[in-house]
């Protein structure tokens, strides 16, 4: 199951670096349906930006079912054939890189690992995402938090600091049915029959970040749906998604992306 990664339609939305001469390789991968295998000869790492579902095989011809939530940063070692598939897909941000890239590095986990709500490896992987949709990125920045980014590796945690997952897939699930409603923390935190003080708590361990950015980009990821596949105004996208207003998404656009809604349609066309 080696071999280079499919690309993920539509193209224009995958972005794609080549660092440090060649020797790094920077791969934002859009929400869509995707069938692809990490070529073997890479070590590679990646945080799940969005939630998502279907199969993989690791290290083996067994395929098994996957969800994966956001915030869930993943290590695999040079050696490991790892193939995915999903209808839906999600976004998510991969770093490849070489031996000789890696060269002198002492600590790395010998076999894959997952880390499930790792917030700090969000939060980076979302200033990434952020730089590579610049229309002119600042390599120096990028670089530097990719080698941030990658310098995350983790070992493998004992089970007593292993997050419980509790019932993250259900209140994803409650959001993205919701997100063009008000929500509020008392609510979500009384579908589940917790505080609001646990269900934070919970939340933000399971997924990396809190049920407000959760939302937030939520309703970012329903409007570049909607600006990718449709012509309606901004202003109709916004209310449709949840936003205030259109220029309440327009903020929650730069914040993310760094480029305008405006800037985001002419990119989704070409």
């Amino acid at each position: 199951m080696s071999g280079q990664t499919i690309e993920f339609p539509p193209a224009n939305l995958a972005r794609t670096f080549a660092l440090m001469d060649g020797k790094l390789m920077l791969q934002l991968l859009p929400g869509a349906p995707y069938s692809a295998s990490d070529p073997a000869q890479f070590q590679t790492m990646g945080i799940s930006l969005q939630r998502q579902r279907g199969v993989h095989a690791i290290a083996s011809d067994r395929r098994v079912d996957f969800d994966t939530l956001p915030g869930v940063l993943a290590y695999t070692p040079a050696g490991i054939d790892v193939f995915s598939e999903s209808a839906d897909g999600g976004e998510y941000l991969l770093a490849r890189w070489t031996k000789e890239f890696a060269s002198g590095e002492t600590g790395a986990p010998t076999q894959r690992v997952e880390i499930s709500g790792h917030a700090r490896a969000l939060d980076m992987g979302r200033q990434i995402r952020r730089l590579m949709f610049s229309p002119q990125p600042d390599l120096l920045k990028l670089e530097e938090c990719v080698l941030g980014f990658i310098d995350l590796h983790p070992a493998r945690p004992e089970p007593s600091q292993r997050t419980p997952r509790f019932a993250a897939q259900r209140v994803l699930e409650k959001i993205s049915d919701e997100f063009g409603q008000a929500l509020t923390l008392t609510n979500l935190a009384a579908s589940e029959g917790k505080s609001e003080l646990c269900f934070l708590r919970d939340f933000k361990r399971a997924v990396g970040m809190t049920p407000h950015a959760y939302l937030v980009e939520t309703r970012l990821q329903a409007a570049r749906r909607m600006i990718q596949q449709t012509r309606m105004p901004f202003a109709d996208i916004a209310l449709e998604c949840g936003f205030a207003h259109q220029s309440h998404m327009g903020s929650a656009f730069q914040a993310a992306l760094g480029i305008s809604p405006g800037q985001y349609r002419q990119l989704c066309r070409g």
